[in-house]
């Protein structure tokens, strides 16, 4: 795991400034603390913070091929780097560490850029062809690993986070309002935007080709389910389905303890992570180690069960203790490394275990992301089944009388309450056809935050809410060709890892969170062996009835005790009214600075008065919708973005001839 940053000269005609590397890396040093590295020449630099995992006293980046006419800067891991290097190996190609990342540049001399759809791994990385004069920059399929770039004076200019980007002494930021609008709506900005007006993200599953002057951006992995009806005539025996899926997810795992330095594990005390851990613990001599996050407020503390499975396996197990009150003061830091708009308060407490996981000198854990979006977990699943199912008798009581066992905690008992439910979950039942209708009734509740923008920011994107409502893919979602011939499980899926998985699972609550501490997470879930296996299962081997993840609960017969396998999903969240306007202390100073009126139009982001009305109603105690918690984080992640990248962003330091700082040069001096 690393940080990466380099500049390309695509038109420009003016030589690299070396220094402007070191800038970028030292923006990015808590990515990689351990190693750094740059090459450059008249035409492009690449440069590499490194946190070593594999050969630890070799494997210095940047690393070159054989005659230094091609080299790479990565960012993650390869896990099947010992099956490749053996094949390039017996095609003649000579090896200098035994490093995962010295087998990209071989991979690329023998099969050019075709050679990344033989990765099984989480990366991003840059090679530079020296001799072609060719950049290639590529993301793993899911985006596990973040890859960002601009186009400055002439110049592509990239790195691992945007605050790299804005090191670059030519950098401007300022805040794109389509993206505000996407993020308020679907937690993440689609596609290739970020947050930032003309900075890019590597898409998952792209690469970019740089050359002449020209940048090509081209698919190489793409998220797909067979047809409906293809796939009900092809249904295998569930018995012969759930043995292949054991041994893919136990090599799956394997491969993710390829490290030269322990390897732990988050435990959430879920389903998930409970089987991963009872893989490790049955399958490998690994001493686990296990950490997990507990909290004072019962609706969201797992800790009993964490506690249960760590006494069942034996772990070594380690419990970060999170208050209301902490996640108040350490926001503006999660903020500053998700370097975006949030809509939940949950990345400050894994930033917080991934801490605990730095505290004892772990650089890797294995944790369960994925598998709830590809063996469908999730209530939205369920909901969307539901809603199918009442909408074929749209007058039936006992149908939409199901979503209240599906969702007990907002249904509540008078008369009033529960017309508002039915009344709500009714809304756009009887348009099945819509290919968002899985998701219509969250991106609802989420865009209800809309309101308190500012005029010119809604003037900015004038038919936003016109598109979404007429069709969910007029607003940039890029549904497939043959999208609408899936089953109806199958779609919701897409949406959910394409969208939220992606988009802000594995950035804002997975890779920027931990790696704000250098630690690596690895997700055995998300092999994309795994992932095609599961895209190819019949949709009740997921989802049977309202049991979620059905073969992985018979699976996990296998390894862990039934009460961790009966539990019904419980979906990671932390809480957030109280902690930044709690009952029995002060508010942080930092949340009445970013919402006061000043700060407001400073941004002029969000209406002053709007949001003066809901800072009130906290004040005098009222307890706020869901809607209107998600706007709170979202006004004041928001206000935190502008406050640190716009208003007053600092170019670091470069590094130092006191950092272990390795430079490699072919310019004419």
């Amino acid at each position: 795991m690393c940080g990466i940053a380099g500049i390309f000269n695509l038109t420009s005609q003016e030589p690299i400034c070396v220094d402007h590397v070191r800038q970028m890396l030292a923006s990015i040093r808590h990515r990689g603390p351990d190693q750094y590295g740059i090459y450059y020449d008249e035409k492009a630099a690449v440069g590499n913070a490194r946190l070593s995992i594999l050969d630890l006293y070799n494997g210095q980046q940047p690393i070159s091929n054989e005659d230094d006419t091609v080299w790479v800067v990565s960012n993650g891991e390869i896990f099947n780097y010992v099956e490749l290097r053996e094949d390039l190996i017996n095609r003649g190609h000579s090896f200098r560490t035994q490093s995962d990342t010295e087998v990209l540049v071989h991979l690329f001399e023998e099969y050019g850029t075709g050679f990344i759809e033989q990765l099984n791994g989480q990366f991003s990385f840059a090679i530079w062809d020296v001799e072609r004069q060719l950049l290639f920059l590529a993301r793993d399929r899911l985006g596990v690993r973040p890859l960002f770039y601009a186009l400055i004076s002439g110049r592509l200019v990239f790195a691992s986070e945007i605050k790299a980007l804005l090191s670059y002494p030519y950098a401007r930021a300022a805040l794109d309002p389509l993206a505000l609008h996407e993020i308020f709506t679907f937690w993440a900005p689609l596609n290739a935007h970020t947050v930032f007006q003309n900075m890019n993200q590597v898409e998952p599953g792209h690469f970019l080709l740089c050359r002449n002057g020209q940048i090509t951006d081209r698919p190489y992995w793409q998220l797909r389910f067979p047809a409906e009806a293809a796939q009900a005539q092809s249904t295998r025996p569930f018995l012969e389905v759930l043995e292949q899926f054991h041994d893919l997810l136990i090599d799956a795992t394997r491969l993710r303890l390829r490290a030269d330095v322990p390897v732990g594990a988050y435990l959430s005390g879920g389903l998930d992570s409970s089987t991963l851990s009872a893989i490790v613990k049955n399958h490998t001599s690994n001493h686990l180690n296990t950490f997990s996050i507990s909290f004072n407020d019962p609706a969201f503390d797992e800790s009993c069960y964490q506690q249960r499975m760590a006494d069942f396996l034996g772990t070594e197990h380690h419990n970060i203790h999170v208050s209301n009150e902490i996640i108040g003061q350490i926001f503006p830091q999660v903020i500053w490394h998700t370097e975006i708009p949030i809509l939940r308060t949950a990345p400050a407490p894994m930033f917080l275990l991934a801490q605990l996981v730095h505290q004892h000198q772990f650089k890797v854990v294995m944790t369960g992301e994925g598998a709830d979006e590809f063996l469908a977990g999730y209530d939205i699943f369920k909901e969307d089944h539901l809603r199918r199912f009442w909408a074929e008798a749209p007058d039936s009581t006992k149908r939409s009388r199901l979503l209240e066992k599906l969702y007990p905690d907002i249904q509540a008992s008078n008369q009033t309450s529960q017309a508002f439910f039915t009344a709500f979950f009714r809304r756009g039942l009887l348009e099945v056809d819509r290919p968002d209708y899985s998701h219509m009734l969250r991106w609802f509740t989420s865009r209800r935050s809309l309101r308190f923008f500012s005029k010119d920011l809604r003037q900015a994107v004038p038919d936003w809410e016109e598109q979404l409502e007429a069709q969910g893919e007029k607003c940039g979602i890029p549904f497939p060709a043959d999208y609408m011939g899936w089953h109806p499980l199958h779609r919701a899926q897409y949406l959910e890892i394409m969208i939220f998985l992606s988009g802000y699972l594995l950035s804002s609550q997975g890779d920027r969170v931990a790696m704000a501490h250098s630690v690596e997470g690895r997700y055995p879930f998300l092999d994309h062996r795994v992932i095609q296996f599961c895209n190819q299962l019949p949709p009740n081997y997921k989802l049977r009835g309202l049991t979620e993840k059905y073969i992985l609960r018979r699976l996990a017969s296998n390894y862990i005790p039934p009460e961790i396998i009966k539990r019904s999903k419980r979906p990671y969240r932390a809480p957030i009214q109280d902690c930044f306007f709690p009952k029995s202390s002060k508010t942080p100073d930092y949340v009445d600075d970013m919402l006061s009126p000043g700060q407001l139009k400073a941004a002029e982001l969000f209406n002053p008065i709007a949001v003066e009305h809901l800072v009130k109603k906290m004040k005098q105690g009222a307890k706020l919708s869901e809607s209107d918690n998600m706007a709170l984080v979202g006004i004041l992640s928001s206000q935190i973005v502008y406050h640190s990248f716009i208003a007053n962003f600092s170019i670091p330091q470069p590094l130092s001839e006191a950092d272990d700082l390795k430079i490699c040069s072919k310019a004419r001096i």
